[in-house]
């Protein structure tokens, strides 16, 4: 998944639309001046220059990408407020609880929590936000630059949304426009698997077990008979 989700990046789509020129890279979402700077100074910004005369990052959610939000169950929703105080929310569901209605727009039906409404207050001020997206195990990483809204009172949203036979109760719907995704190397990710994964290839190991205690039970006792023939044709 992860050499697919990198192949095909292209920033035609910004270009297309205006909302970057032909100058500006989609990477330069995070890579600011304050970064290139940096990477200057250490001996990377080489690398990236050549990764953005290659087109740099995607804009658009690919099949690729589609495919791999749809596996997961957890993710990582970055705000920050008007004052640039980050915060950082956890969301989850089962498995495909984060929807793509169209190549650049990913909808996520938010159920009723803590009642803090940090993440709806920072997105009042600054629709700046990100989606950290982990799959540890295989061992893959996707971040997700954009802008989000929170929508309230839409009945009709939030049944599309919706995780079929999900115990939770919606509140409101967050609408995430994507402007940049990159993935990162699986360097330093540790490989863990989810428990009902586990739990699923526990129980096919333990019935394979049964079938074969049966099995070397069938043959024990195929073997005892045969050598009692053995014996009574030797008497």
């Amino acid at each position: 998944m992860i050499a697919s989700l990198g192949e095909t990046r292209n920033k035609r789509s910004w270009v297309e639309e205006g909302i970057v020129s032909t100058d500006s890279p989609a990477s330069d979402v995070a890579f600011t001046a304050s970064v290139k700077a940096v990477q200057e100074r250490r001996g990377s910004r080489k690398t990236y220059r050549r990764m953005e005369e290659r087109s740099g990052w995607e804009t658009r959610i690919t099949p690729e990408l589609a495919a791999f939000l749809a596996e997961r169950d957890s993710a990582y929703l970055g705000t920050a407020n008007s004052s640039g105080q980050p915060y950082i929310q956890h969301r989850g569901g089962p498995k495909g609880f984060i929807r793509t209605l169209d190549d650049r727009t990913l909808a996520i039906a938010d159920f009723v929590g803590n009642r803090q409404y940090i993440t709806t207050g920072n997105l009042a001020e600054n629709d700046r936000a990100f989606l950290f997206l982990m799959d540890y195990a295989h061992r893959h990483r996707v971040k997700i630059w954009g802008r989000a809204r929170v929508v309230e009172n839409d009945a009709e949203l939030l049944a599309k949304l919706m995780p079929e036979g999900y115990n939770a109760r919606p509140e409101q719907a967050i609408l995430f426009t994507i402007e940049a995704w990159d993935v990162n190397c699986q360097r330093h990710i540790p490989q863990k698997f989810d428990a009902r994964d586990v739990a699923v290839t526990v129980e096919k190991l333990e019935q394979q077990v049964v079938e074969l205690e049966a099995e070397n039970k069938r043959l024990k006792e195929a073997l005892i008979r045969g050598r009692k023939i053995e014996c009574q044709r030797a008497s």
